[in-house]
């Protein structure tokens, strides 16, 4: 395998008129990025961190994509899981605006800010990191592969053209156009019932994807700023999106919020607002996702004069005629963000395919992916098709419960394509689970996680494909991100690895349960280990013969979970102490009481420093021990 190696001069992000600028750098790199949207950036910081040259093309003047260059900077989930890149987003947000309540400016989120604000913090981050070089305004026009090596040609915004030579590339585009060129199998739609045995599935395939939004960010002038009556323009179309004197006949009766509700919806900081509303709002149905990109700009324009017909809706029909399109925050002619936001884009055929039935019940499904986790998230299942107006029925997914899940590793690598890794919204899931797993936080967790494995396969010079499952996830714990959804502790706590890398063994399994708006996982680490949770730890070392009965739900003492910990370092050939005592206190464990009843936690703590099953049994892609 040819690895290739240049040099690559460092691009640095500035602010001119709150987008980041270009500087030209070396077209020779070990891992290029196409897209700087939110996985595209969390892939480029994360590969640069492991010391492998990296270079990021982005359409726009501005990184973040969904988040920033679309405008849909409230963020949806995972408020109490700060999984690596995200965290550290959330936390440079949260000091900017002065702690996390300030965040808490509209109903919507817990997490809102100005995009231009994300820009700026996405490539302050950025730019920290020597190993990586972006190109702005730069567009993608043809993909090769010769002699394992990526020959990708770009135009710049100038007219000139340069060709990128890159060991693995990375697909972060909003619609996984470069999978497409690649020659990468893919999905678009919805699957049957009977394919992926999903309860809520429709029972016929179809090719429908969910609405997009062109965002509108309004701010107060304080005075009127009434925008001329927009061509076409009829208040019916938005009749009912509040309470007002249009709405006669709403199609969501049980979701008809007064106007000022509407409103703060996406209220941010600084007097801004956030218009992305779903409900006989701006969402708009179109499926340009196989078009060109021409008849894509084409075709656009239409969502984009939707959305003014909203603005001028909102000040004309409800009366804030105060707000307009914000001056300050994208540097467009018509003041609207970049790019729409695409909810939906083409679902590859990747190593494995995660669906609603890995979310609901990971533990039953025939291959343990939970194991191969990299990725966590708690949104439900979340489907627009408000504004689809097809004879189908479409099955109802507004805010459908799920348990809080992880997101297996597999879901980024093609079948049939090598050194290539697919990110952002175009991972192998089924078109039920696209709907929580295209949320902001697990895109980034999902960006952070290609570059990862897209570093090691450089650094280890294998194929993606070839790359341990577990050195991939040591990387992800390393950065704190998380391998499985616990919110029994932080991950600023001791316990934190340990337990996601017990989790992801299965010999402890968490629970996972919605509560009201609220999805989670819990590995119930002060809870009493009881007998028939043991099953766990002999399916993962099935030559221990078990002498404690599982069919009784019995609190196991910590004098037989230490006998039954002792036998299998035994045959496993690893040392332990036959001082239990100091064997606990080495742990870092409270006092030693050989009758008390021991808790999973401190099970939990036992299994990983003895034992250490995380590492001393490999698992493949699908989550199966390697004998």
């Amino acid at each position: 395998m040819k690895k290739t190696l240049g040099k690559l001069l460092f691009c640095f992000c500035f602010l001119i008129f709150s987008a980041c600028s270009e500087k030209k750098s070396s077209v020779d790199v070990d891992v290029l990025v196409v897209g700087g949207g939110a996985s595209g950036v969390a892939a480029g910081i994360q590969s640069a961190r492991l010391g492998v040259n990296t270079l990021i093309i982005e359409e726009t003047p501005w990184l973040g994509g969904m988040l920033t260059s679309a405008g849909v900077s409230a963020v949806d989930g995972n408020y109490r899981l700060p999984a690596g890149i995200w965290g550290e987003f959330q936390s440079k947000l949260a000091d900017y605006y002065g702690g996390l309540d300030s965040l808490k400016t509209g109903w919507v989120s817990n997490v809102l800010f100005e995009p231009s604000v994300g820009n700026r913090i996405l490539c302050q981050m950025a730019e920290a990191e020597k190993n990586l070089s972006i190109y702005f305004n730069t567009k993608w026009e043809k993909v090769e592969k010769k002699d394992d090596v990526w020959y990708v040609t770009v135009s710049k915004s100038d007219g000139s053209k340069e060709i990128v030579s890159s060991r693995v590339l990375i697909d972060a585009t909003e619609l996984g156009d470069i999978a497409k060129e690649c020659g990468v199998a893919y999905d678009l739609g919805m699957e049957s019932k009977a394919l992926t045995k999903e309860d809520v599935a429709p029972d016929s395939a179809n090719n429908i994807i969910q609405d997009l939004t062109y965002v509108a960010i309004l701010k107060d002038y304080g005075v009127d700023v009434t925008i001329p009556k927009p061509e076409n323009y009829h208040p019916e179309e938005f009749a009912c999106a509040c309470e007002n004197s249009y709405c006669q006949t709403p199609k969501e009766p049980d979701r008809v919020w007064s106007k000022d509700m509407m409103i703060t919806y996406g209220k941010l900081p600084n007097n801004k607002y956030m218009i992305n509303w779903p409900i006989e709002g701006n969402d708009y149905y179109l499926n340009l996702v196989d078009m060109s990109r021409e008849e894509r700009d084409k075709a656009l324009q239409d969502a984009k004069d939707y959305t003014m017909r909203f603005v001028y809706f909102i000040q004309k029909g409800l009366g804030y005629n105060t707000l307009g399109l914000a001056d300050d925050e994208y540097p467009t002619a018509d003041k609207l963000p970049f790019i729409p936001y695409h909810r939906e884009s083409r679902r590859i055929h990747g190593l494995v395919r995660f669906d609603l039935n890995h979310i609901m019940n990971p533990y039953s499904q025939e291959d343990p992916l939970y194991r191969t986790s990299i990725a966590v998230g708690d949104y439900p299942v979340d489907h627009h098709h408000t504004r689809y107006r097809g004879p189908e029925e479409l099955p109802n997914l507004y805010f459908h419960p799920i348990p809080s899940y992880g997101l297996p590793l597999g879901v980024m690598i093609p079948k049939d394509i090598d050194d290539l890794i697919v990110a952002e919204k175009s991972i192998s899931v089924s078109n039920i689970a696209n709907g929580t797993t295209r949320l902001q936080p697990v895109v980034l967790q999902i960006g952070q996680a290609a570059g990862v494995l897209a570093a090691l396969s450089v650094k280890q010079n294998k194929d993606i494909d070839e790359i341990a499952v577990r050195d991939v996830q040591d990387v992800i714990l390393n950065a704190k991100g998380y391998l499985l959804p616990y919110l029994d502790v932080p991950v600023s706590d001791d316990r934190f690895t340990a337990y996601q890398r017990v989790g992801a063994t299965g010999i402890l399994k968490g629970v996972g349960k919605n509560v009201e708006w609220s999805n989670q996982t819990w590995l119930r680490a002060d809870t009493v280990l009881l007998s028939s949770e043991l099953s766990g730890l002999y399916e993962f070392y099935p030559s221990v013969k078990s002498n404690i009965d599982m069919q009784v739900a019995k609190g196991v003492t910590t004098q037989n979970f230490m006998n039954l910990v002792s036998e299998i370092a035994q045959v496993e050939g690893k040392k332990m102490d036959t001082d239990f005592g100091k064997v606990w206190k080495d742990c870092g464990l409270n006092t030693w009481n050989p009758n008390s009843e021991i808790i999973r936690g401190d099970a939990a703590v036992i299994i990983d420093k003895v034992l250490d099953p995380f590492h001393a049994k490999q698992i493949n892609i699908k989550g199966e021990v390697i004998q």
